[in-house]
């Protein structure tokens, strides 16, 4: 019978095989286009993209700024992503092994993949980008990266993680790989030249204007197929200039009248109009959270109490609808993961939550010791959602006594500002959507992000999620920690959001996973 089979299939191939010759030049190649999934997908042309703000670099590895995540995605690649599920996949990993005691990790290098500047990566390039993006990186502890050999790279880990894998595939703190030469020549500021191994490589910066991106016409794609930020991509557009538009009106202008083929974070005041135009799609979708981050280092809210006296004093609902105008795109909700993040959601510290209690601010406010000095809330109108919910916050500790004045800067101006823990006593910040806890970075003691939180209990916690026996072990461990957070209060979480882009419909493979995506995107003009 085995044998009966093998002939039948070779006939049937042998047909397959005649049929096509015969068939081989009966249609025609349509120049400037490629054969996809869907059908013959038109390649060329410059994707013209609306950003609100300017990134202060497009360094991923000092950053968790989603100005600089958005736009190095298009250059950069790491060891591992995420698929469309959350799932951890290789990239420029073949494969990935981990230990049984979650101590090692060893990378199976993917031969033959090329940086924008010509030199294939190897296991030197790897140890170089990772010992440089793992500075900023304390929930890996004490750790070792190692070249085994020219395509293989070994993690080695001084305490056991059973959430390492999902801090490697972190897209927002992208752990990209570089050339060897470039990681190492980079100072505190980040690196000097910007060499990926993406399917764009980085052309020019025209500060507060553009950045220009060039399709990289020797890019490796990995073969699988494509699933969420992994598998094959391809750059099917010649070019993208990255234009900063902070103001949200041009943004929506733009996009309706086809200057920008993309335009992201619509004001939300303008979806009806953009929704009525029938040459653009409008893409909602799940955000994360509207942070209030004080500043614990120094001034007022070093003091618990005075924390608590702002917590009390908010009305979450006027907050959120100030900043994100209707229901459709906020929650209430005191969680930091969204509720389809089973692994992770908790309601812990729910009591703490819109309370709404202005005598109770002000009782605490009292014994805070606060003297009528001044409050400073940095914000920016680059991202109207913050500057909104800033001026709500500002008008409701006003009616409990405090002495409240809001700095605007444009964004990338705050993000300096912020580090300065003389400048403010308040800014405020979106979350989006992480994997594990120990992403939030201002959770953490070690990663002295701006606003300072440190907390014993919470680091403490945090070490004993990294090394859980099992997923519920940790979230139960988790539960523990957010409800300590809404006692501490290192950040005041508003609510959760989505927020709003939109796009022309002369676009094809356009998705949203962290962010926009524009490789495998094609202009239908």
């Amino acid at each position: 019978m085995k044998g009966k089979s093998k002939i039948v299939g070779l006939l049937l191939l042998m047909l397959v095989l005649f049929l096509a010759a015969c068939n081989g030049d009966s249609e025609p190649e349509v120049e400037g286009s490629e054969q996809g999934s869907g059908g013959e997908v038109k390649t060329g042309g410059t994707l013209e993209v609306a950003y609100p703000t300017q990134p202060q670099t497009l360094d991923p590895h000092g950053t968790t700024a989603e100005a600089t995540r958005d736009a190095a995605k298009v250059i950069y690649e790491g060891l591992v992503t995420i698929n469309e599920n959350y799932e951890v996949i290789p990239q420029l990993a073949d494969s990935f092994e981990v230990s049984d005691d979650n101590k090692k990790v060893t990378f199976k290098l993917r031969e033959g993949v090329l940086f924008h500047n010509g030199e294939e990566m190897t296991s030197a390039d790897v140890v170089a980008s990772m010992q440089k993006w793992a500075k900023s990186k304390p929930e890996l502890g004490e750790h070792e990266w190692m070249a085994a050999d020219d395509y293989t790279v070994e993690l080695n880990l001084s305490n056991p993680s059973s959430l390492i894998m999902h801090f490697l595939a972190d897209v927002g703190n992208l752990a990209a790989i570089m050339p060897k030469e470039v990681a190492e020549s980079a100072d505190a500021t980040g690196a000097k030249e910007y060499i990926g191994t993406g399917p764009f490589q980085f052309v020019e910066w025209k500060q507060d204007e553009v950045i220009q991106f060039k399709k990289f016409e020797d890019y490796v794609a990995d073969e699988d197929a494509t699933d969420g930020l992994g598998g094959k991509k391809e750059a099917f557009v010649d070019s993208i200039n990255w234009r900063f538009v902070p103001d949200a009106s041009t943004r929506v202008n733009g996009l309706m009248s086809g200057q920008y083929h993309f335009a992201h974070m619509l004001s939300y005041d303008s979806i009806p109009q953009v929704e009525g135009n029938p040459q653009v799609e409008v893409d909602v979708w799940p955000y994360g959270i509207e942070g209030l981050v004080f500043n614990k280092k120094e001034g007022l809210f070093t003091d618990v109490k005075a924390r608590q006296a702002v917590n009390y004093a908010l009305d979450m609902e006027v907050i959120m609808s100030s900043a994100f105008t209707g229901e459709d795109y906020y929650d209430l909700d005191p969680s930091l993961f969204l509720e389809s993040q089973v692994d992770w959601y908790t309601d812990a510290g729910k009591e703490n939550y819109n309370q709404k209690d202005v005598d109770k601010a002000k009782q605490l406010l009292e014994e805070s010791g606060y003297n009528g000095e001044e409050i400073v809330i940095l914000t920016s109108r680059d991202y109207e959602h913050h500057y909104n919910a800033a001026v709500a916050t500002q008008q409701q500790l006003e009616e409990i006594g405090m002495n409240v004045k809001l700095d605007v800067y444009d964004w990338p101006t705050l993000l300096e500002r912020r580090n300065d823990p003389s400048a403010y006593n308040i800014f405020y910040t979106g979350f989006s959507t992480t994997f594990t806890p120990h992403q939030f970075v201002f959770l953490d003691s070690a990663t002295e992000w701006p606003g300072w939180t440190n907390n014993p209990d919470i680091d403490r916690l945090l070490d004993e999620i990294n090394v859980a026996a099992s997923q519920d072990e940790a979230k139960e461990l988790y539960a523990q920690l957010q409800q300590l957070m809404w006692e501490d209060l290192p950040i005041i979480n508003t609510g959760t959001n989505s927020r709003v882009s939109g796009y022309s419909k002369d676009l094809s493979g356009y998705t949203n996973l962290s962010g926009p995506n524009f490789w495998n995107v094609s202009i239908n003009q």
